[in-house]
């Protein structure tokens, strides 16, 4: 681990301790930009953090909003979670608080923090934790941005630094005293880290639980006990990490031994005191039964709200695997064992993600981020059936020598991923010996422990194949197999949506381009430089056009427009105004749009489009320019000065067919730079289009500055800068046209 991170979890740890807050979490942004990963955890075991390790830029997630809109952001209490941000607030459905700022300098977006709050935090955010979240998030990006100048910038490490926070030791002679103590109470005592698993037990609690200590300690409860293979009891031990909050159910050993325990939290670990419960049959966590969620309450004894449905959803679920089948296989995660309820609250988030996932891509890369935690595995492959081969389309832990076995497939081997492609059933191999036994050089030499082969089946037809592998040898529980059949039933329909979706991208992606010009012609005199990005919504197709026209020697006209939507209509509609602006252009530019303007009322789409037109002299060294409702261009003087030009807005073309276009003269002097763009380039969420505008020309006129650039250079770092950290939702056209002494024909 690098000197960088470990400040940056010192850091962290000093924000949770001026804030008060449980449970902190530092996110990086590595330089692809596509996805914040988590770097720092402190509070919460790594497993419960799993399904947020990744986490896109576009997600419906606090620290993504927060790094997009480069703001705080707040959820009070768990009903203002689950109606902004319901993905997490389905499984999480505990009594927290939550701020989110993003980490940055005026260098660059580094990441984002994460803070959690107990469940009795007030709902609002005193000033005086405010501060101390800014300050802390400050220092955070202080330490990214002195190692990315000192030549090391700071990478997500997997896994993140856990950072957990200690207890002082007593001295010997007050440790023996408080075991003395807790011998002496009735009933028994245990204590558990923050990871779940027993550090400290009583003979008598060992003695309550019918278990000897020795087998009890390092040990999580529902992996020693088969009897507390509960998803409630898991669920309670969740509540009591996040929310902070003392809880409390009733348990039976069989054969009928009622336990009452109740979970004492801070910020190093849980306390339980074991006590006999009275006979009491609505208050028997049995074996999962609908009645078991009903006992799991606060110390204020109410049921904690959300979280009993979810119980007993769970526990619905679980009954198709008994205590004593899924004890012995139980998935191991970095953290180590998992429980039932752990991997059905992944399997829940992983359905809300893949609802939101796109393309084909986006689902793989969701699917290895997700389950491999989940699920304790040490590698994942998802193949994809095209062309006559299962293709890797997505992985995560596999090595080269795995990786390079599942690249593609033939779909005439026999292998099992293959095999499970073409029978529809799953395979399951307790270690790699039995796996090579029964298909020689299916997995490195190197490979140890048990493999779980899937078939990916939507609507009934095969897709592709889901390859789990484990570190050690182990039996696949028919609890589990059930699981991993459901997860790759998940993924198998979201893969097959997400080819649909690929293939409609595919098409409008061809639409789009054949709607735009294929190149730009050369005109002397001119540098010219122009760009189109799709909106990162919808299908990636829109209404954003421009034109470059040599209309002779020394004449040229150029266009820029934006038809209102995102879709195949506006497309369609971009490509008959660039026809019709095309078929007119050598006309005085208010006329040019006038009669586009007449066009598009006789078709009457339905949609508007602004539009910008210039004639260009460049041997009188004059522009016109006539606009309908668009944003007005940008001008970089020969002297370096750049202003926004004052072009009288005329209307949106396709509201009045007798709408005028007035049209304004401007010099060009050799040197100068002309910025058309649509709003695209500028707007974004949270940012004042004005202060924008004035940023892009702020940029213009740096980049411009001398001969070193040219115009696609500038277009290039303009379009990077645009596209930031903030997911666009809108397209971005751009044309850089800067005028050059040589004007002749």
């Amino acid at each position: 681990m690098r000197p960088e991170t470990r400040e940056l979890g010192a850091a962290l740890a000093t924000a949770m301790e001026d804030t008060g807050a449980s449970v902190g979490m530092v996110y990086l942004l590595p330089p692809d930009g596509r996805a914040l990963r988590l770097a720092v955890l402190s509070g919460v075991p790594l497993d419960i953090a799993a399904p947020w390790t990744r986490v896109a830029l576009d997600d419906p997630i606090p620290v993504a909003h927060a790094v997009a809109e480069q703001r705080l952001v707040w959820v009070g209490d768990q009903e203002e979670m689950a109606r902004h941000y319901p993905r997490p607030g389905l499984v999480l459905p505990y009594r927290f608080s939550l701020a989110a700022v993003p980490l940055s300098t005026d260098a660059a977006r580094w990441g984002g923090l994460v803070m959690l709050w107990p469940g009795d935090h007030p709902p609002v955010l005193s000033d005086e934790e405010t501060d101390a979240v800014r300050s802390g998030s400050a220092r955070m990006a202080a330490v990214l941005e002195r190692a990315a100048h000192a030549g090391n910038p700071v990478r997500p490490e997997r896994p993140p630094l856990v950072v957990h926070p200690h207890r002082p030791v007593p001295p010997p002679h007050q440790a023996a005293a408080a075991v003395a103590f807790a011998d002496r109470l009735p009933g028994g005592s245990c204590a558990l880290d923050l990871d779940g698993r027993i550090t400290f037990v009583t003979p008598a609690a060992a003695g309550l639980l019918g278990v000897p200590v020795a087998r009890l300690l390092g040990a999580l409860p529902w992996e020693a006990l088969p009897w507390m293979d509960d998803p409630v009891v898991e669920d309670r031990y969740r509540a009591a990490v996040i929310s902070r909050e003392t809880v409390a159910f009733t348990a039976v050993r069989p054969p009928g031994h009622r336990l009452r325990f109740r979970l004492h939290p801070d910020a190093t670990g849980i306390s339980v005191r074991i006590t006999p419960a009275p006979a009491s049959p609505s208050d028997d966590l049995a074996a999962g039964g609908p009645e078991s969620s009903l006992a799991a309450t606060t110390e204020a004894g109410t049921t904690a709200a959300g979280t009993t449905e979810a119980a007993g959803a769970q526990a619905a679920t679980a009954e198709a695997a008994t205590a004593e089948e899924t004890a012995p296989g139980r998935a191991i995660s970095s953290a180590g064992a998992i429980g039932r309820a752990g991997a059905l609250y992944h399997l829940v988030h992983l359905a809300a993600t893949l609802t939101e996932a796109v393309g084909v891509q986006d689902v793989a890369e969701q699917t290895a981020e997700q389950m491999t935690p989940a699920l304790g595995a040490q590698s994942l492959a998802l193949l994809m059936a095209e062309d006559g081969r299962l293709l890797l389309v997505g992985q995560s832990g596999c090595g080269p020598e795995l990786a390079e076995r599942l690249y593609s497939v033939p779909l005439t081997s026999d292998v099992p991923v293959v095999r499970v492609l073409a029978s529809g059933a799953p395979l399951f191999f307790g270690d790699s010996e039995e796996l090579r036994s029964t298909c020689p050089g299916a997995v490195p030499p190197s490979a140890r422990g048990a493999w779980a082969f899937l078939p990916l089946i939507a609507s009934g037809r095969p897709v592709g194949s889901l390859v789990l592998g484990y570190a050690r040898p182990r039996v696949v529980s028919s609890g589990e197999r059930a699981i991993l059949i459901s997860l790759a039933g998940l993924v198998a329909q979201a893969m097959d949506r997400a080819r649909l979706y690929d293939a409609k991208h595919e098409l409008a992606h061809r639409l789009q381009a054949g709607l735009l010009p294929h190149s730009l012609p050369r005109v002397p005199g001119l540098d010219i430089a122009a760009r189109y990005l799709p909106a990162a919504v919808a299908m990636g197709i829109g209404g954003d056009f421009y034109d470059v026209i040599r209309l002779g020697a020394t004449t040229a006209a150029v266009t820029i427009g934006d038809v209102q939507g995102h879709n195949v209509e506006a497309a369609a509609l971009m490509g008959q105004v660039r026809t019709a602006v095309h078929a007119s252009a050598g006309a005085p530019p208010g006329e040019v749009l006038a009669r586009t303007n007449r066009l598009l009322m006789d078709l009457d789409p339905g949609l508007f489009t602004s539009c910008l037109y210039a004639h260009l002299d460049l041997a009188g060294h004059r522009a016109v320019i006539a606009t309908a409702g668009h944003p007005p261009p940008l001008c970089r003087h020969p002297d370096g000065t750049t202003e926004t030009l004052d072009v009288p807005p005329g209307l949106l073309l396709g509201i009045d067919s007798t709408a005028t276009y007035p049209a304004t003269e401007l010099p060009l002097a050799p040197g100068t730079v002309l910025a058309l763009y649509t709003d695209g380039l500028v707007e974004a969420p949270g940012v004042d289009i004005r202060d924008a505008t004035d940023e892009l020309a702020a940029r213009l006129s740096h980049l411009a500055d001398g001969a070193a650039l040219t115009m696609d250079d500038v277009a290039d770092a303009l379009v990077r800068d645009a596209r930031g950290t903030v997911p666009r939702n809108d397209d971005i056209a751009l044309v850089l046209l800067r005028i050059q002494e040589d004007t002749g024909a």
